[in-house]
C-alpha cells in the first residue's frame, strides 16, 4: 500500500497493486522504498518499477527496452514523464473501473528487472519470465566432439607473399653516407 491515503472508489485496485508488488519482490536482491510517497522496487539501488495508488488510480512505470513500442500502442500506456520515456520507460494508468491485465504487467515487470539488474542476477533467472526459486546446478563441461572429416580434406593455411625487394633498396640508400647517394635526374 502506498503512503498516500486511497479514496474508497480506488480500494478495488489495491489487490492489483499488491499482486504486482509481490511479483516484483520475488526477484533476487529486490528492495522496496517509498521516495515521494510512491512504492519503488529496486535492485542493487536501481529502480525497475514505480507503483502508485492514489485518488487518480493505479499507475505502474517500468523500463521496457524491447517491448516499449508495442506497449505504447495500448490505450492505457504512455511514455513515462520526467524524460524517462526517452530511455524506454513506459507508464500504465488504470482508473477505478479498469481491470489491469496482471499477466501482461508481470511480463513488463520481468523485462524491466532484466533491463536494470546486473547480469549476474539476471543469470539466476529462468528464461520463462518468472523468478526461479533456486538457481540451477552448474553444468559440467565435457570434452568437445571430434570431427569425423578425413585429414586429407583439411585445408592448409595460406602462406604469406614474399616481401617486396624495393623496400630493402630504400633502407640501404638511407644508411649510405650522404655523399655517396645516387641522384636521379
Amino acid at each position: 500500500m502506498t503512503m498516500t491515503p486511497v479514496p474508497p472508489e480506488m480500494k478495488r485496485l489495491e489487490p492489483f497493486e499488491l499482486a504486482l508488488r509481490e511479483a516484483g519482490m520475488g526477484y533476487p536482491e529486490v528492495t522496496e522504498e517509498f521516495p515521494w510517497g510512491h512504492r519503488t522496487l529496486k535492485v542493487k539501488g536501481k529502480a525497475f518499477v514505480f507503483l502508485t495508488l492514489t485518488g487518480e488510480g493505479l499507475s505502474m512505470s517500468v523500463k521496457l527496452p524491447q517491448s516499449n513500442g508495442a506497449a505504447l500502442m495500448l490505450p492505457f500506456a504512455q511514455p513515462t514523464g520526467y524524460g524517462l520515456g526517452k530511455s524506454g520507460w513506459v507508464s500504465a494508468n488504470f482508473g477505478a473501473r479498469d481491470t489491469p491485465p496482471l499477466d501482461m504487467l508481470r511480463k513488463w515487470l520481468d523485462e524491466s528487472y532484466r533491463a536494470v539488474a546486473p547480469k549476474k542476477l539476471v543469470a539466476q533467472l529462468g528464461t520463462a519470465g518468472a523468478p526461479k526459486a533456486e538457481a540451477a546446478p552448474a553444468k559440467t563441461r565435457s570434452a568437445p566432439a571430434r570431427k569425423s572429416a578425413p585429414a586429407a580434406a583439411k585445408k592448409t593455411p595460406a602462406k604469406k607473399a614474399p616481401a617486396k625487394k624495393a623496400s630493402a633498396k630504400k633502407t640501404a640508400a638511407k644508411k649510405a653516407p650522404a655523399g655517396t647517394r645516387s641522384r636521379r635526374a
